[in-house]
């Protein structure tokens, strides 16, 4: 359902060295796709951008709301990842991490994805450890010279198993040099169905909803969101301008694993950027400034209860985060064998994070307002240079060195009332300024024999300094307090520690690519990682002290090891008269995380897990049956008391079918109805109190059951 070519690429090594690994999903000319694209059309069915890559070896999905997955990769995830929409660096502004950055934009928008993990080249790294996403919307459309260009698309989609109703449009109009382009989303959805049901059905006195939840229900798993893009480009010869303003408002979106819900996120952008050939090379260029206003409380089937003092309606927890950059870089052919690429960029972010008080809740929420993180200041600056060099034809090297200094301060903070005195003169006697120094070194390296195989190997060092709420998260004595920072879904209570140091990463990759023409191929990518100072969860002896069996953490600085393997293959079946052509894809992930310090395993790794397709195409027909195996979930994180999880296997039909101007398609998926948790889901906080004892540590979020999913799309 997109009207430009939406391409997904995973690339191991470097984005120049990705070209033969990318995959893609071709809405305007359906071709064969090359390995190791194993899922599905992505047309129906999903809100959630981060679910685009999902099927991707290496990268798994902590589920959230539904517009708001955190994608991992191996193993790493959230603000491990740097993650780029439209060139803009974007951070979450939220103390659950409710808003990620690719929330921020629908997938019916996105043109192009694409992932690099690891060794990431440091003209694309920075401030992140695991790798990065960038994520674009379309580019503008130009009309041949001298004429005129109208075009456009609108599309639906339905989903039965949460009633999910998304509709987009599109509209560009164009000249040969100007181009004016549009694009708009809405989406809504009721709380999703298990495979089965994990829970007795009940009713939440007291919730803004009232209904009961049924047995096979996830509560507060709801959501509604519209979406605005206008963008304007300008092109004259060798250069390109592009305006681009967004505007996002989610009234409401329900997190099945966090105590609160997003009761209204509203977020604005305008991005400029540039690009432009000169005789000596290419510059780039890139401003920026986006503004989010988020707040959580109590929605759907939640409430607050609070021990036997009170019983109140709400809980009202406000914030508001705002991202300024810029970025210029030159590409400098220096020579026929060599490139030369160099840049700075720059990002500034301030946040406030504020609770209100609240009517008739006594000490513990009033009267004074609630400073959760009182002007947060994180402020990036960043200077890079990269060589690349193709040796010959079968060699081919890039090496990069990035320096970056990150510098961070707050202000001072107050509680509710002099219950949280304590902890907050503790925190404001102290001073708040760090300053981080940091450096990345990537060596990157293939060897491509022939057409048939290509070789790569790679060492990256990457430096990652602690977000705010890691170094500045304060309250420690009260339960409640502690539950709100939380971005893990893991039902914990969090407070942050100043003397964090960034996470240095040493990664080692090795990748084994071989393909049989148009027939057949197979690819093979171990990895290994090291960290130091690793930020991980610890035991806090300092901290309130519960009975519910979760657990009140801080963060403190360890080593960890994550060590994997990704393999993907494909290969044709023929082509058969009257059929048409068939081939089998395949994918397998394995990852493994270990804290070196204590011994524990780190949270949320992903168990072994394989998708294996079966593919069609006959003409505009597209058919793919399609089954998911995961292992059980044993490794888990005994610090977090996380969650062990079942084996499951999924069933997933996928069918489309594409005319000159129009396309239909159609998909089931849990084509069984499967009952399964979601090893990466976390805790299940969907209803009743989640602050009281109501909420027993022990029941884990489960997958959704089956759903029929149908798209229709008309191009114009």
């Amino acid at each position: 359902m997109k009207n430009a070519v939406l391409t997904v690429a995973l690339a191991i090594a470097s984005p120049t060295f990705a070209a033969d690994g990318e995959i893609g999903i071709y809405a305007d000319k359906r071709i064969p796709l090359p390995a190791p694209q194993t899922g599905a059309p992505r047309g129906t069915g999903t809100a959630d951008t981060a679910s685009l890559l999902e099927d991707l070896p290496g990268i798994s999905l902590y589920r959230a709301g539904g517009l708001s997955s955190l994608p991992s990769i191996r193993g790493l995830a959230d603000d491990r990842i740097r993650v780029k929409v439209d060139g803009m660096d974007l951070v979450s502004s939220c103390s659950n991490h409710m808003n990620p950055p690719l929330s921020y934009i629908d997938p019916s928008s996105v043109g192009k994805i694409r992932a690099v993990a690891g060794v990431t080249p440091v003209s694309m790294g920075g401030d992140s450890i695991a790798g990065t996403i960038e994520v674009e919307s379309a580019p503008p459309r130009f009309a041949m010279k001298g004429e005129s260009l109208v075009s456009g698309e609108t599309g639906a989609f339905y989903r039965s198993n949460d009633a999910a109703q998304g509709f987009h449009l599109s509209s560009t109009i164009a000249s040969d040099i100007l181009s004016l382009q549009y694009k708009g989303s809405t989406v809504r959805a009721k709380n999703y169905h298990a495979g089965g049901a994990f829970k007795p059905a009940s009713s939440t006195p007291g919730s803004l909803s009232g209904a009961t939840v049924a047995s096979d229900e996830v509560g507060s798993s709801s959501y509604q969101s519209t979406d605005h893009l206008v963008a304007l480009g300008l092109k004259s010869r060798n250069h390109l301008v592009t305006l681009k303003a967004a505007a996002q408002s989610i009234p409401r979106q329900g997190f099945p694993n966090q105590r609160m819900d997003m009761s209204g996120n509203d977020s604005n952008s305008v991005n400029l950027g540039y690009q432009g050939k000169f005789s000596w090379g290419m510059l780039d260029g890139q401003l920026y400034e986006e503004h989010t206003r988020h707040g959580m409380n109590f929605i759907g089937n939640k409430q607050f209860w609070y021990g036997a003092l009170f019983n109140v309606a709400g809980m009202p927890m406000d914030t508001e985060g705002r991202n300024s950059g810029f970025r210029i870089m030159g590409t400098l052919p220096f020579t026929e064998e060599d490139t030369f690429r160099s840049g700075v960029e720059y990002r500034r972010y301030r946040l406030n994070d504020w609770w209100n008080p609240v009517a008739n809740s006594g000490m513990m929420m009033s009267p004074n307002v609630f400073q959760n993180i009182n002007g947060g200041k994180r402020d990036r600056t960043a200077l890079f240079a990269e060589w690349e060099r193709n040796w010959n034809r079968e060699w081919t090297t890039q090496t990069g060195i990035r320096f970056e200094r990150v510098a961070m301060d707050t202000g001072n903070v107050q509680g509710y009332s002099p219950v949280y005195a304590s902890a907050a003169n503790s925190f404001n006697a102290t001073s708040h300024a760090r300053r981080d120094d940091n450096l990345d070194l990537t060596l990157l390296a293939r060897f491509a024999p022939d057409r048939n195989w290509r070789f790569e190997a790679g060492y990256a060092m990457k430096t990652r300094s602690p977000n705010l709420y890691e170094r500045y998260v304060w309250a420690n004595s009260n339960s409640m307090v502690m539950n709100m920072n939380n971005w893990f879904g893991d039902g914990n209570g969090y407070v942050g520690s100043q003397n964090l140091k960034p996470e240095i990463a040493h990664t080692f990759n090795l990748s084994a690519d071989w393909r049989d023409a148009e027939s057949r191929g197979v690819k093979i990518s171990p990895y290994f990682t090291w960290v130091r100072n690793y930020i991980d969860a610890a035991s806090c002896p300092a901290c309130a002290v519960r009975a519910d069996g979760f657990a009140n953490l801080t963060f403190a600085n360890q080593s960890a090891r994550l060590y994997g393997l990704d393999v993907s293959g494909w290969k044709s079946l023929g082509s058969f008269e009257g059929y048409g052509s068939f081939r089998i894809l395949a994918a397998f992930d394995y990852q493994r995380g270990k804290n070196l310090t204590t011994g524990d395993n780190l949270y949320n790794v992903m168990p072994p897990n394989a998708t294996i397709s079966l593919e069609n195409r006959l003409g505009g027909w597209t058919g793919i049956l399609q089954t998911k195996l995961v292992t059980a979930k044993t490794d888990v994180a005994s610090v977090r008391r996380e969650l062990k999880a079942g084996g499951y296997g999924l069933f997933n039909l996928f069918a489309s079918y594409e005319w000159k101007n129009a396309r239909l398609d159609f998909g089931i998926r849990n084509l069984f109805d499967k009952y399964y948790l979601d090893p990466l889901g976390g805790a299940y906080l969907g209803q009743g109190a989640t602050m009281g004892a109501t909420i027993v540590h022990g029941t884990g979020v489960p997958g959704m059951g089956r759903s029929v999913d149908l798209g229709l799309s008309w191009r114009f």
